[in-house]
């Protein structure tokens, strides 16, 4: 297995343990070597002269100056032999092959054989810390290519460097070595790639049969900035929530239509009951009693509120379903809450309640469609408002706080009578709704907005505390 720059900067702690011990004794040997070879010089030089003019000796000296000689090509000898044990090393530590290893050197002397088994030590250190590492490392590789959920990195330049098995088979590109590749699948879903930004979350359908949710984190490694990308085929989940979805939306409009036509039924009989009973003919024509007229009037009343009703039900489903593309533009948070109140000024002053702003930093901007967000924080501060009717301190904070990489959060908090954890499971399905007179798609409509934003809405409500909504943009 090949061994990156990086593996072989960090070998772990036993192996930086073991050099710094060869390193003491080396240099200790070596030291002493030198030492006692320079000190074997200086004396044999020293005696020649000294026996060449006090002694008038020739022979002596000429052997001593040969053993000088000898001393000095054999230290040349040892430091070269070191220099070249010390290389062929470091060579080794260098290209990451410990197959080689030091033999015992009887010619050099005892502090040779410790020097060849230090080296010999360190790099059974090694093999043994690259034995370690390559099995984590191949451990890693058999997680991520037996996981459900495709996995795709890729450096500055495009280069593919791990691709598993599900995101081959999910992605059906072969030969995929560049991130440019995905454009033969989908050149909206490579253009969506590229764009999205560390730490985000895209929903992109490909196909019927494929609907991918990706996240992107960045890292680096080896000098070199890798972007990481997960893919998940989430169609057949949607698939169920859709089915379920329809079975819901099935029993609510049944609910509504048989709760309008069940009782116009009903009247419509007793209306031709009246009639056949309380109505006689005369010459004039037909005539009707007067209570008979009365019962009448306040059946026929009936029908029409109820009809009306149920044309109301009928305009909030299409309304509910008719929601426009956002068309998006920068726009100053500071500014689309002077909107809002302005247009809400009245119907507040009349609920008596106050709305404090605060916008973090204060030329916040976000990427909206002014009119649909307008829209849903007009529906939030309503219904925050309507709900402190009943409490003393009647205030509702609209705020803003930009988190630079994690995006943009709004929010609308009161402290009202808060949501009841059994209501805080449904009041985004379409219809609910825990007031008398509401429609019960005012939420589920900006829940759909946010959506379409590639943002989300959320709530956090302590019953007798507070309640926050979240619009929490990417």
């Amino acid at each position: 297995m090949a061994t990156s720059p990086g593996q072989r900067r960090n070998w772990g702690l036993p192996a930086l343990r073991c050099i710094e011990g060869w390193r003491n004794m080396v240099y200790k040997k070596f030291s002493f070597g030198i030492s006692l070879r320079i000190v074997g010089i200086v004396l044999a030089l020293f005696l020649a002269i000294w026996l060449y003019l006090s002694q008038d000796l020739y022979l002596a000296p000429f052997l001593l100056v040969m053993l000088t000689a000898f001393l000095t090509g054999e230290m040349i000898y040892f430091v070269n032999s070191i220099n070249q044990k010390l290389a062929r090393f470091l060579d080794s530590i260098r290209f990451a092959d410990f197959s080689s290893s030091f033999t015992t050197d009887s010619k050099m002397g005892a502090s040779f054989r410790e020097v060849n088994t230090a080296f010999n030590e360190v790099m059974d250190v090694f093999k043994q810390t690259r034995a370690e590492k390559e099995e984590q490392m191949l451990f890693l590789q058999v997680i991520i290519q037996h996981i459900n959920t495709g996995i795709i990195s890729f450096n500055s330049e495009g280069n593919i460097g791990v691709i598993n098995n599900a995101a081959k088979h999910l992605l059906q590109i072969p030969q995929f070595r560049n991130i440019s590749d995905l454009g033969r699948l989908s050149p909206q879903l490579l253009e969506e790639v590229m764009g999205i930004k560390p730490g985000q979350r895209l929903s992109f359908r490909v196909n019927p049969s494929i609907h991918l949710i990706i996240q992107s984190t960045s890292i680096k490694m080896g000098g070199q900035s890798w972007t990481l990308l997960s893919f998940q085929n989430i169609n057949a989940e949607l698939q169920s929530n859709e089915l379920e979805a329809w079975q819901n939306l099935t029993k609510v409009l049944r609910h509504e239509i048989m709760n309008s036509i069940t009782p116009i039924s009903s009247l419509v009989e007793s209306l031709r009951t009246i009639l056949d009973e309380d109505s006689y003919v005369q010459k004039e024509g037909m005539l009707i009693k007067k209570d008979g007229f009365q019962d009448i009037q306040e059946g026929l009343d009936t029908i029409a509120n109820r009809s009306k009703g149920l044309v109301n039900f009928v305009n909030a489903y299409r309304d509910y379903t008719n929601i426009p593309a956002p068309k998006k533009e920068q726009v100053s948070v500071k500014g689309l809450f002077e909107t809002v109140l302005g247009l809400m000024k009245e119907d507040l002053k009349g609920l008596h309640v106050e709305v404090q702003t605060q916008v973090i930093p204060e030329d916040l901007t976000v990427l909206c469609d002014p009119d649909l967000i307008s829209m849903i924080l007009i529906n939030l501060v309503k219904n925050a408002a309507e709900s402190l009717q009943t409490q003393a301190d009647r205030q509702v904070c609209l705020r803003a706080v930009g988190q630079g990489d994690l995006g943009i959060q709004i929010q609308v908090e009161d402290h009202g009578p808060g949501i009841v954890p059994e209501a805080l499971e449904r009041i985004f399905v379409p219809f609910y709704t825990t007031k008398k007179t509401g429609s019960g798609i005012g939420l589920a409509i900006s829940r759909q907005i946010m959506n379409l934003h590639r943002g989300s809405l959320s709530v956090e409500s302590i019953p007798g505390e507070k309640t926050v909504f979240s619009l929490n943009f990417r």
